[in-house]
């Protein structure tokens, strides 16, 4: 995506000032009953269309039909029932204590609608990354147009349709297109703008919300490291790493990018983990189990990642073939820093390996790296796993297990600088969507004592005032 200065077409400018119109009237009559209402009329749409669902992420790119439920629509619904289980106590105005400066006083904390909001989306998980910020969205009592991703468009064109079945357009709509729609959604003054996809990509919409100071919340990607520990339970982590990683063919910005493994559990390790990607997928990239990459582009660019790996000295110990947008699940070994696939996210069914011995240097080259959006750590010394968290920076950080931080409702789930901005899910996701407003009621205060003229008798005031409060 580039910027452009060119003109906004006629249908999203008149989506946007739809929306905008009643920004003033949401605010005033879009309550407690209302959103928990669209909330649940989010929740039956989806309920009715799962077999539409899992169909459309089938066509897109062949999404099996248990990942679809797992990863698609789960975690939806789940975000749904939470949101509107608690959204009674989110709404509610939160009482700030005085200061001794503010005695007399009453202060809350109120939250309140942004306005109109923008989600654009991405194509790994089209359809959950798509109407989970939503969630957020109307329950903190916003419109919204979402953007779905032009490279899954039966999945888009699904999402169109069932939010135009369950919501006015003055309250959510959908924009179908590609770069061009997202450059002129952009060019628009939202009130805040969520967007998931890749730090290059972050970047320009931060510069295009720059423009007019929109809020953003940014959910990127990068590297995430996976260190297998010397006391590391080695079969419970093959599991969960074979889990992490080809859920979604590696096309997740949460998978483990890479492992550290401990030299004396090495061997070990990478025995369990060729066994257990075995009775997962089979042989090669044709497993029922497996999605495809997203489009040849994207296969393409995986195959010349490998072919620079092999070409630069790497070792291929499982998997390496590809047969058109099917890329089997992959090991690979002997990796070094020339090698593209060491600095660029890999967002497929690519493992490397690396073996270490000094701890020290893992999180030396951890720390040398953008921070990551996860890091994971399978180990059962205390005291090592509490090292590598304090000595590292990451979005999120899993212990013996990948992923599922991402759908615990009482953890933000976000970045951190070059992996993202601001976070998502449950109450987190509600805040991203509101304004925190100020109300600071006076009652009986002092203040007034001390305003000019500043008489002899004032500045005693304010000289005993900096004595207490200062």
């Amino acid at each position: 995506m580039t910027e452009t200065n060119s003109p906004i077409p006629p249908d999203i400018s008149a989506a946007f000032e739809r929306q905008a119109a009643r920004v003033v009237d949401r605010r005033r009559n879009y309550g407690l009953a209302e959103r928990r209402a669209d909330l649940a009329r989010l929740s039956e749409v989806i309920t009715a269309n799962e077999a539409a669902i899992v169909a459309a992420l089938a066509e897109d790119f062949d999404k099996p039909e248990t990942e679809v439920i797992l990863t698609e629509i789960i975690p939806v619904q789940q975000d749904i029932k939470h949101a509107r289980r608690h959204l009674g106590r989110w709404m509610r105005p939160a009482r700030a204590a005085p200061s001794l400066a503010t005695f007399g006083t009453s202060a809350r904390v109120r939250p309140e609608a942004r306005g109109v909001c923008l989600i654009i989306a991405p194509w790994n998980y089209p359809f959950s990354l798509a109407l989970g910020p939503l969630v957020s969205c109307l329950a903190a009592g916003n419109a919204a147009i979402v953007k779905p991703s032009e490279m899954t468009p039966a999945t888009s064109a699904l999402i169109a349709r069932l939010i135009a079945e369950a919501f006015p357009p003055d309250l959510v709509t959908v924009c179908e297109g590609a770069v061009e729609v997202s450059q002129a959604l952009l060019a628009l003054p939202f009130d805040h703008i969520f967007f998931t996809g890749s730090p290059a990509v972050g970047k320009i919409v931060m510069a295009a919300a720059a423009k007019t100071l929109a809020s953003v919340t940014l959910e990127l990607g990068g590297k995430s490291p996976t260190i297998i520990g010397p006391d590391a339970d080695l079969k419970r982590a093959a599991d969960w790493v074979v889990f992490g990683k080809f859920a979604n063919a590696g096309q997740t910005c949460i998978a483990p990018d890479h492992l550290y493994v401990h030299a004396s559990v090495k061997e070990e390790f990478t025995d369990l983990l060729r066994a257990r990607i075995g009775k997962a997928f089979g042989d090669g990239g044709a497993s029922p189990a497996l999605a495809s990459i997203v489009n040849a582009k994207h296969a393409e660019r995986l195959g010349k990642l490998l072919a620079d790996a092999r070409e630069k000295g790497a070792e291929v110990t499982l998997g390496g073939s590809r047969d058109g947008v099917r890329v089997a699940p992959t090991l690979l070994e002997a990796i070094t820093p020339e090698m593209e696939i060491d600095r660029e996210e890999i967002f497929g069914p690519i493992l490397p390996i690396m073996t270490y011995e000094d701890l020290t240097q893992v999180i030396a080259q951890i720390n040398a790296r953008p921070k990551p959006l996860s890091l994971y750590i399978f180990d059962k010394d205390r005291s090592r796993i509490d090292r590598i968290i304090a000595e590292t920076s990451s979005g999120s950080v899993g212990v013996n297990l990948t992923m599922i931080q991402f759908i615990h409702h009482g953890l933000p789930f976000g970045g951190v600088n070059n992996s993202g901005i601001g976070n998502a899910h449950g109450r987190y996701g509600f805040r991203a969507f509101s304004h925190e407003r100020a109300v600071l009621s006076n009652y009986f205060s002092a203040l007034p004592l001390i305003f000019p003229p500043y008489t002899r008798r004032v500045k005693r005031l304010i000289g005993l005032a900096k004595r207490v409060l200062g």
